[in-house]
């Protein structure tokens, strides 16, 4: 779909309703909610109302309103309640808490036991993990173990949604060679998008006991984003977080705005980008990032240092800060043009911390691991994410509310597509053998950037392909997510080791929730 033409469908003010967020995050249009849908609308009579609901600038809390520039807090950890060896026991309940964050108010956040962001589960490769998820909100939910290789029916799968007020026990043993950084997260259709953006997510962190690099000191660095109105409220998606992904404009560090981090050269640092679709490109001005580790662990050498470190949503690295000199400097988050719909930006920078750089002096393993080969594939399948094709001409842009009302959903529901379709529950997408070895190619048919997640399973990149140059993977590393520019393909090859059902989509939340994303069967 064209620019232009998104612009000429989203001129009717009938567009531009929080409702019909409301209505596409639950994946209905009962007759209540249309109900609830046009008493939000009685009261937008400006135009300049209808701007703030499409770009969310309206009355927003200024940043200076949260405090800043306090020492980073370490991540809360999750208290193992087993004295069991190699077993892992603990209870994680979402519920709608009220904490103070700005300004002196109350802002109603959904949390995991209470903490923004949720409690740190560390484990060890082969111990059991048993957690009792209890849900207390008012709709369905699931956590989902981001990464680790669970079992399908442990994944926190839509399909396996936990209903409001009851719970269930997920349970999973963490196998050799899983060691790395995870996260977890909701997963239940329709609603992920708000849940996480309330707050439900939290970092889990699997250790092996012959881990090269277990004498470096570590640090954790979970980045969120938040957003609150002047009233201190978390307010609903806009139709422009629905088109780009939202993002917030308090940049968090552990929940902590802009805070004090001290480092010295030589620590291992993991890193979590658990924003919904805000990318990072960080620097440190003066210093330089070694890449050590990605999404499922250590790399097999440390890479050579580099200025800047991408990570876009929900991936995950392991680096070591490099410095010569002791200096006091910045985290920045570098300005990166993903392409976003119906935006001009600026190239704005953001400091998202004040750092105090140690130099020290740190060796490092010329060899951290060995990642196996996975051997020839004997499968493929090809994968396309796209915007969808829609004829404004033929679609009414006049007449009632109701008109109006039914075509924004009909377009958001079908604005993103996995293989020219939108997400359908009860379909089975693609087909995959258990314990075969499949060579995937992802192609970003789309204007725009698009961070791809595959459920279950770690992979290894093999190739790109952008503007018609193929580029060779510069490095083998285990990865679950990684980022698409407009019109690139990636090929990577995959070993799906359960039966059941996995899940594949984009990683910008509100575009998983309003359809791209997509069913695999393994048999």
């Amino acid at each position: 779909m064209k620019r232009r033409t998104l612009v000429q469908m989203l001129g009717g003010a009938s567009l531009l309703a929080t409702g019909v967020g409301q209505a596409v995050a639950r994946g209905m249009m009962s007759s209540s909610h249309h109900a609830e849908m046009m008493h939000d609308m009685q009261g937008m009579h400006h135009m300049d109302d209808m701007q703030g609901m499409m770009h969310g600038t309206a009355n927003l809390m200024p940043l200076n309103k949260m405090p800043s520039q306090q020492k980073l807090q370490r991540l809360p950890l999750l208290k193992n309640q087993s004295n069991q060896p190699r077993l892992f026991k603990a209870t994680l309940e979402a519920k709608p808490v009220k904490l103070t964050l700005a300004d002196r108010k109350q802002t109603e956040v959904w949390a995991y036991n209470g903490q923004i962001p949720g409690p740190q589960v560390v484990a060890f490769e082969g111990d059991t993990v048993e957690i009792n998820f209890i849900n207390s909100l008012s709709q369905p939910s699931t956590i989902h173990w981001h990464g680790l290789p669970v079992p399908p029916d442990q994944d926190g799968n839509p399909h396996d949604a936990v209903a409001p007020g009851e719970s269930r026990l997920y349970r999973f043993t963490l196998p050799k060679g899983s060691a790395g950084t995870y996260w977890y997260h909701p997963h239940p259709h329709g609603y992920v998008s708000e849940q996480v953006f309330r707050g439900l997510a939290g970092s889990f962190i699997v250790k092996a006991k012959d881990d090269p690099l277990a004498h470096l000191t570590e640090q954790h660095w979970l980045i969120s984003d938040l957003r609150l109105d002047a009233q201190a409220n978390i307010p609903q998606n806009t139709m422009m977080d629905w088109m780009n992904g939202r993002e917030g404009q308090f940049v968090l560090i552990n929940g902590q705005l802009n805070p004090k981090i001290s480092i010295k050269s030589g620590e291992r640092i993991r890193i979590w980008n658990a924003c919904s679709a805000r990318y990072l490109k960080l620097e440190i001005p003066n210093c330089s990032w070694i890449l050590v580790g990605t999404d499922g662990g250590l790399l097999e050498q440390p890479r050579p240092a580099a200025k800047t470190l991408f990570i876009a949503p929900a991936e995950r690295v392991e680096v070591i800060v490099h410095t010569d000199t002791d200096q006091l400097s910045q985290l920045m988050n570098r300005y990166y043009d993903r392409q976003k719909m119906m935006v001009k930006e600026s190239a704005i920078d953001l400091e998202l911390a004040s750092i105090n750089v140690k130099a020290t002096n740190y060796k490092l393993p010329n060899q951290l691991r060995s990642i196996a080969d996975l051997g020839t594939a004997t499968a493929t399948k090809k994968v396309e994410f796209s915007e969808a094709a829609m004829d404004h001409d033929t679609m009414p842009m006049h007449g009632s509310m109701d008109g109006g009302h039914d075509m924004s959903m009909h377009m958001l529901q079908s604005m993103f597509m996995v293989n020219g379709k939108t997400y359908d529950m009860q379909r089975m997408d693609l087909t995959s053998k258990q314990g075969e070895v499949e060579e995937w190619e992802v192609f970003n048919n789309s204007h725009m950037d698009h961070p791809f997640h595959l459920h279950g399973t770690q992979f290894v990149i093999t190739k790109r392909v952008l503007n018609g140059q193929k580029i060779p993977e510069a490095f083998k590393a285990l990865r679950d997510t990684f980022n698409l520019k407009p019109y690139e393909r990636v090929t990577f090859k995959v070993k799906q080791n359960d039966k059941g059902l996995r899940l594949f989509h984009c990683h910008i939340l509100e575009h998983e929730t309003i359809g791209m994303m997509a069913n695999l069967n393994v048999v």
